[in-house]
């Protein structure tokens, strides 16, 4: 079945796929199942739920839940098992060879199981999966900063929202933004955990123009961050036109 991805810099990648009888579904590491839950619950809250996957190609990848509390009034979901192998990463970005994804949904999200049939409620946790396993279907990396659209060209990932991409950032909303986003494993791994916030087509073409930290702090000045809103502001809509 012919198929078109792409890749940690939102180039298209055209590839052949075949599921062949020697298939053999991948299983969750145990010790990274374990680390990274524990580190999730130590920095942002309990663990309520784990949406499971009943069958993983290449790599097994989890999404771990935290609830709404008490001056936290998001859902809080956080990969497990991205970090179960390394990336292909550029000299110099070795540390950064392991990494887990997280984002944020509003307390009035609806996670039901029935909800998750409605490709409206969905596709976050989809994007999780998907952008978790780029790297390793392509030998590739994903950092701050890296942008990823869905599709060419990209198209809003809902009918109730023009949100068509997603950039990678540094986590800000942990109680301890630093602490979290490191957690050591060993003496030799290092798992990095980077929040996945939706963007629109004109701030992903002001990223390319201008960089990645003019995004982040257009994005900043609006108060926006991991907690996902399908129809906030476009920070680049008058930017983008300027220059055009």
């Amino acid at each position: 079945m012919s198929q078109t991805e792409y890749s940690a810099s939102g180039h298209p990648i055209h590839r052949h796929k075949e599921r062949d009888d020697s298939f053999q579904p991948a299983s969750g590491d145990e010790e990274t199942i374990e680390k990274v839950t524990a580190h999730v619950e130590k920095h942002i809250g309990e663990v309520d739920f784990v949406f499971h996957e009943i069958v993983s190609d290449g790599i097994h990848i989890d999404i771990l839940r935290v609830p709404p509390a008490q001056g936290r009034n998001y859902y809080t979901l956080v990969t497990c098992g991205m970090s179960s192998l390394s990336m292909t990463v550029p000299e110099g970005a070795e540390r950064f060879r392991f990494a887990e994804l997280m984002l944020c949904l509003p307390a009035e999200w609806p996670l039901t199981e029935e909800a998750m049939q409605d490709e409206k409620n969905y596709w976050p946790i989809r994007w999780l999966k998907t952008l978790a396993r780029l790297p390793h279907d392509y030998n590739s990396w994903l950092y701050a900063g890296h942008t990823i659209p869905n599709g060419d060209p990209a198209e809003p990932y809902a009918a109730n929202t023009k949100l068509t991409g997603m950039l990678l950032s540094l986590p800000t909303i942990a109680e301890d933004p630093n602490g979290f986003f490191t957690l050591q494993m060993s003496e030799e791994k290092e798992v990095h955990f980077f929040s996945l916030l939706p963007v629109y087509n004109e701030e992903m073409n002001f990223k390319l123009k201008q960089g990645a930290e003019e995004l982040f702090q257009k994005l900043g000045q609006a108060g926006i961050n991991e907690v996902l809103n399908i129809q906030r502001k476009n920070v680049c809509k008058k930017s983008w036109f300027s220059f055009r």
